[in-house]
């Protein structure tokens, strides 16, 4: 595996989304909906760095075809809704919770991605925060997995 961003380079990255997200919101209780597994330890440092107040939502999403495999317990209704997710790579996950989502008429949705793929998406989706912009690599690591290893790494790497 070979370092792709330094413990330290995330985290300032999620510190600065976390002051833009909290300055485009102020004011408003955010409802954080993490998509699951990937995004669960982007999702806790966004929120303890986030000056809004946040609460959550939890559900999961398998990858490859979208299945919810946990859906919400919480009424979205008049809501400002942050989908927080490791990566976007299609585009397909968050172009379907967007548009399961929106039919629970949130007051705003919105959409924060830690990476982002633009090379590899299969369907127009653009991500409303983006943490870093990165090529067509396969990446482990705060939170990212190869075959449930590797969520662990405080940095992102790319396996080669």
């Amino acid at each position: 595996m070979k370092l792709l961003l330094r413990e330290k380079e995330v985290q300032k990255k999620v510190r600065q989304l976390a002051r833009k997200i909290s300055a485009d919101l102020a004011g408003k209780e955010v409802l954080l909906v993490g998509v699951l597994k990937g995004a669960f330890i982007f999702m806790a440092d966004l929120a303890r760095s986030m000056e809004s107040p946040v609460s959550y939502g939890s559900g999961t999403v398998s990858s490859g075809k979208v299945k919810i495999t946990k859906d919400l317990e919480t009424s979205l209704r008049g809501k400002d809704v942050l989908i927080v997710e490791d990566i976007i790579d299609t585009g397909v996950t968050l172009r379907y919770l967007f548009r399961r989502l929106k039919a629970r008429r949130p007051r705003s949705l919105r959409s924060v991605a830690l990476l982002d793929k633009p090379s590899r998406r299969k369907v127009p989706f653009r991500p409303d925060y983006v943490g870093f912009t990165v090529e067509d690599l396969f990446v482990v690591g705060y939170g990212l997995d190869c075959n449930e290893e590797f969520r662990n790494l405080r940095g992102i790497y790319v396996v080669k």
